[in-house]
C-alpha cells in the first residue's frame, strides 16, 4: 500500500505515549491533518475526537503521508513496529525519528530506512509534553540539510526552535544524550539533596530557593568551557585535593542523616581517581581528562 501525501500541512505520528499524544495535539491545534497509530488504539481516543485518523495499521499510517513522526520508547520499539511493514511502503517518506537511543543506534537506523526508500532526520526533543507546542522549546535535528529545510516549517510546530547540528544522522542523537548526562547527573543530585533535607526536616518548599542558586552553573560553565578546550587545567581557582575534602564532607553529611551514600561515594571514587592519577593540585576540570581514561 502506498498513497501520495494529501498537502504540505499532513503529518503521521506513530507512538502515541505523553510525548506522542502531544505533538499530535499541538499539530492538530495548527490545523495539520493528522494520522496516528499505538499499538493500543484508547490512547488515539482524545485525538480522534479533535479530528486526527487513527490508522488502522502502522503501514496504512506510514502510507498516509510523506512526514512521519516517530516518538517510541527507543530503537528496538521502532524496529518491533517497522520491521513487520512492506518495504515499498517507506519509498519517499521521511521519517522524523524523535526515538531516544545512541548516535550508533540512529545511524543504523538511518541507513536501513535508506535501503527502502526513506530519508530519517534523528530528533532529540529537549522538554517534557508539556512543553511541546511552545515557540521557545527546541529541538536537534540531524540528517540532509536540504530535507531538514523542506520540512522545517512542520517541525516546528512540535518546537519553535529547530537546531540542525550536521548531516551525520547521529548527531542529533549525540547532542541528546550530552544533555540527559548533564540532566539526569545534576536532577539525580537534586534527589540526594532533598532526601538529606528532609531527614533534617526541611522541605523542598524551604529548599527551593537555594536549589535554584545551587543549580544555576552558568557562570561556571562560560569560565571553564575555554579553560577545558585549551587543555587548561591550572589549579589557579580550585584544586582537586580540596574538591576531595569537600565531596568526601557531602559523602559523611548523608550517611550520617541516614540516607544512601551511593550517588555521593561514586563522586568521591572519581574525585579520588583525579588526585590518585597525581592531579591533586589541578582545577577540578581536570577530571574531563581522567574520565576519558576509564
Amino acid at each position: 500500500m502506498q498513497t501520495s501525501p494529501q498537502n504540505s500541512h499532513s503529518v503521521t505520528v506513530i507512538g502515541l505515549g505523553p510525548m506522542g499524544r502531544a505533538m499530535a495535539a499541538a499539530y492538530l491545534d495548527r490545523g495539520y491533518a493528522v494520522t496516528v497509530w499505538n499499538r493500543t488504539a484508547s490512547r488515539a481516543e482524545e485525538l480522534v475526537n479533535k479530528g486526527a485518523v487513527l490508522a488502522a495499521g502502522p503501514e496504512e499510517a506510514i502510507a498516509a503521508n510523506e512526514v512521519v513522526v516517530l516518538s517510541l520508547t527507543d530503537y528496538d520499539a521502532v524496529h518491533g513496529i517497522l520491521d513487520a511493514v512492506d518495504p515499498a511502503v517507506f519509498k519517499g517518506r521521511v521519517i522524523v525519528n524523535l526515538s531516544s537511543d545512541t548516535p550508533e543506534r540512529a545511524r543504523e537506523g538511518a541507513a536501513w530506512l535508506a535501503e527502502r526508500g526513506a530519508v530519517q532526520l534523528t530528533g532529540g526533543v529537549l522538554v517534557p509534553p508539556s512543553g511541546v507546542g511552545d515557540p521557545e522549546s527546541a529541538t536537534f535535528y540531524s540528517g540532509p540539510l536540504e530535507t531538514f529545510e523542506a520540512h522545517r516549517e512542520t517541525l516546528s510546530v512540535i518546537t519553535g526552535k529547530t537546531d540542525h547540528r550536521g548531516e551525520d544522522p547521529g548527531l542529533a542523537a549525540l547532542y541528546y544524550q550530552l544533555n540527559m548526562v548533564m540532566f539526569w547527573t545534576a536532577l539525580s543530585g537534586y534527589w540526594q539533596a532533598l532526601a538529606v533535607a528532609g531527614a533534617h526536616g526541611i522541605s523542598a518548599a524551604e529548599l527551593l530557593p537555594y536549589a535554584h542558586g545551587a543549580l544555576d552553573l552558568g557562570r561556571f560553565l562560560d569560565f571553564y568551557a575555554p579553560r577545558v578546550d585549551a587543555g587548561n587545567h591550572a589549579g589557579d581557582v580550585d584544586r582537586l585535593t580540596m574538591g576531595l575534602a569537600s565531596t568526601e564532607h557531602v559523602l559523611h553529611t548523608v550517611t550520617d542523616a541516614g540516607v544512601d551514600g551511593t550517588l555521593p561515594a561514586a563522586v568521591v571514587e572519581l574525585f579520588r581517581r583525579g588526585v590518585e592519577a597525581g592531579r591533586g593540585g589541578d582545577s577540578s576540570s581536570s577530571l574531563v581528562e581522567v574520565l576519558r581514561k576509564p
